[in-house]
């Protein structure tokens, strides 16, 4: 807020941060206070995944305290994508206008949001980009960025998207670009539910803007990486690009036979 107590972002309408977990307990109270000094006046959603460590009553402890944050608790470990699905299910249910996705390791600067809610005054959907100038990793080795990299530019060639970090989980939604993407239908998960997400907003022929951001490799915690997710992103990206251009094909073909 402004000296005056005033929102920056008033004209955006209610915000909500979502921020899953699954064992977080001491990233949590981190990155809880993060986002509360970088922009006061949004809300944060824990959608917590009934963390054996005990994150959920961490969580619902801070909320007890703080009337912006708000918690979400799960019946179990379902992936990321079933817990962002769950979280704007509720942000829409309570009539929020901004859904932002923010990881809870730290990964994801808060102190960098303002410039995603700035940028979503002239789009639908706005992505934390690592991969355009400007952006960057911290911490990162060579052979994750290779990966990163080289998993974008599959992803551009085989769907035809123009977007450089498809695969980033950093992102600002608008309430009805949510609503407009079938958020019932998705089934993907880690990267790949990003993908489809950022997908599903350039095939509806919303606006998305990408802006940079600087991914920091999280230093409490361990890394919810694993071969499985990267594996699932690869296949998906895969069957969705051939699907595409047999679809092409086919009305090419019945044009012609017109």
């Amino acid at each position: 807020m402004d000296p005056q107590g005033e929102s920056h972002f008033a004209d955006l309408g209610k915000t909500v941060v979502i921020v899953p977990t699954y064992n977080e307990r001491d990233s949590l109270p981190v990155i809880i206070e993060r986002i509360r000094a970088a922009v006061p006046e949004v809300d944060i959603l824990v959608a917590d995944d009934n963390s054996p460590d005990g994150t959920g009553p961490i969580a619902d402890a801070i909320a007890a305290t703080d009337e912006h944050v708000k918690v979400l608790h799960r019946p179990g470990k379902e992936g990321l994508g079933a817990a962002y699905i769950a979280g704007f299910t509720w942000g829409l249910e309570n009539g929020y206008d901004v859904l932002v996705e923010m990881d809870a390791d730290g990964s994801h600067q808060p102190e960098q949001l303002p410039r995603l809610l700035e940028a979503l005054r002239g789009a639908d959907l706005v992505l934390g980009s690592r991969w355009i100038a400007g952006g960057g990793t911290q911490n990162w080795s060579k052979g994750r960025e290779v990966l990163s990299r080289s998993g974008n530019v599959y992803t551009r060639a085989m769907l035809g998207v123009p977007i450089y970090d498809a695969t980033g989980g950093y992102r600002a939604f608008r309430a009805e670009t949510l609503r407009r993407l079938d958020l019932h239908t998705v089934a993907s998960q880690g990267y790949c539910f990003q993908v489809d997400l950022a997908w599903r907003t350039v095939q509806r022929g919303m606006v998305v803007k990408e802006v940079p951001i600087t991914f920091v490799e999280r230093s409490v915690g361990n890394s919810k990486m694993s071969k499985a997710i990267v594996a699932e992103a690869l296949l998906r990206v895969t069957q969705w690009g051939a699907q595409q251009r047999l679809r092409s094909l086919r009305r090419a073909l019945s044009k012609r036979e017109e």
